[in-house]
């Protein structure tokens, strides 16, 4: 096998595997922010991308799309409940998301973790080049920098946290804490979207390993990392930097399709459709019991019962795309989202006009374009996230300087999103309160907001990022040794 100066480890493939007309299997790009960002990049280098095909028990041997080597790993069905949706997202999802929803901690989960990380670190060391990268991505792989290390450790190892790291109180919970953070410390070079997380991240090695660090650097001792279960003072033989790296999107990409004549046609066929009303709001997230859906719901029914809004003037589009539909948890909150909406309806429809359009749906990009150019507010009500990318997409997309990005606080990308209308989701009247600030703002005030934040958007873009990411981690090479 081919081997590469750069490996990208993630849980999923950068394709997903469908099934064409005439019956045969191919692949397609897929969708999500992580492929937007790396492809590129692999494609410039000839990289390698191990990971998961999607499916339960399939097979398949090493093979190329798009200009990139794909390393496909297998994972049993059993696997997939206790590696994917029992540890990943029964355990460290609720976890690292503030205990939103109450984690489960079950031993036959985090053997089953371990056995996995360990299949994708043997399958990233034998695909990566003498003195390669390897760049490990997020929680379901937080074991593999470590397990990298010890079978290679020639090359330079990355990881990059996409969700929150909670603080101590929360991740002392963990039965595993200590393993945790020893697979991560593996990296050279550890990146969070904000810099709490990174902080709460170096508190946390502080507390558990009593490690010295000197702002982003921490000083892993040499002793540790050969007896890893005993807590011994020893000369510091590895610098780590753990620092932030707030990722972003391909902001051109949704420049050129709000600029289509077909996109914005769609968008003025979607006002049609709604009634065309004087304000649209719309809502966009994977159903997630950490985006505040359920929140947002509750202010706008509450602004329609007081008469601020009507439904005739305001309609609130709330896209849901499908998500671990298996997991209990979000099956209570799908039944608990179409109650609401259905109550709501049921209340304040009229004949012409809807107060919630529901979506309980996955959209192509185009569709997903001229929607936020269709909306006049746009409500990114996450109760905890990493960075939240559709706050970005929409400040992307309004080439008119237009529209109204209301943002949690509780999202990283309210950290560069600075003149957006800022929000506590927990505040039901604090929110109302900035809906109507939205609804109600001047045109001028629109356009200085929106082109402060379009100026951060589009320079700060994903190229940006992962540049960023990839330098360090080259200063990191070579200078890791005290």
């Amino acid at each position: 096998m081919p081997q590469a100066e750069l490996v990208v480890v993630a849980n999923r493939l950068p394709v997903d595997r469908v099934i064409d007309a005439t019956g045969e299997a191919a692949w397609r790009t897929s969708p999500g922010g992580l492929v937007a960002a790396l492809e590129p990049i692999m494609q410039q280098v000839d990289g390698a991308w191990v990971g998961w095909a999607g499916q339960p028990d399939l097979e398949l041997e090493p093979f190329d799309a798009d200009g990139i080597h794909l390393v496909p790993i297998t994972l049993t069905e059993e696997e997939v409940e206790l590696y994917y949706e029992g540890m990943s997202n029964d355990t460290l999802w609720p976890l690292y998301h503030d205990v939103i929803s109450p984690p489960r901690y079950r031993r036959v989960w985090w053997e089953a973790y371990q056995r996995v990380n360990r299949r994708f670190a043997e399958a990233a060391a034998a695909a990566v080049a003498p003195d390669g990268t390897v760049w490990v991505h997020d929680y379901q792989l937080q074991l593999v920098p470590a397990m990298v290390r010890k079978l290679r450790p020639d090359v330079t190892i990355g990881y990059f946290h996409h969700i929150p790291f909670p603080a101590y109180g929360l991740y002392s919970q963990l039965p595993w804490r200590r393993q945790i953070l020893r697979g991560l410390l593996g990296a050279d070079v550890i990146g969070f979207q904000r810099e709490a997380d990174a902080g709460n991240f170096r508190r946390a090695v502080r507390r558990v390993f009593h490690f010295e660090s000197k702002g982003s650097t921490i000083l892993v001792r040499s002793h540790e990392e050969k007896h890893p279960d005993r807590d011994h003072p020893s000369e510091p033989s590895r610098r780590v930097l753990a620092k932030s790296f707030p990722i972003s999107i391909d902001a051109s990409v949704y420049v050129e399709l709000a600029q289509r004549a077909d996109v914005q046609a769609r968008a003025a066929e979607i006002r049609a459709s709604l009634g065309d009303p004087q304000t649209i709001l719309l809502g966009v997230d994977r159903l997630d019991y950490t985006k505040g859906i359920r929140h947002r719901l509750k202010a706008f029914g509450e602004l329609l019962e007081e008469g601020r809004l009507s439904v005739g003037d305001a309609t609130l589009v709330t896209v849901a795309s499908p998500s671990r539909e298996r997991v209990d948890a979000y099956m209570q909150l799908r039944d608990e989202i179409e109650l609401t909406v259905g109550r709501v309806n049921g209340a304040f429809d009229t004949l012409d006009h809807t107060a919630i359009r529901y979506l309980h749906h996955s959209y192509p990009r185009e569709e997903m374009v001229a929607l936020y150019l269709a909306a006049d507010v746009m409500l990114v009500t996450a109760l905890r996230d990493g960075m939240n990318l559709v706050a970005k997409e929409y400040v992307a997309t309004r080439i008119d300087d237009r529209g109204v990005l209301v943002l949690s606080e509780f999202a990283g990308s309210a950290d560069e999103l600075t003149s957006s209308v800022r929000v506590n989701p927990h505040d039901i009247d604090g929110m109302k309160d900035a809906i109507m600030t939205a609804v109600r703002m001047p045109e001028e005030e629109q356009r200085r907001r929106m082109t402060a934040m379009r100026r951060t958007v589009l320079t700060h873009d994903v190229r940006a990022w992962s540049a960023s990411f990839l330098a360090a981690l080259n200063d990191a090479r070579g200078g890791a040794a005290e």
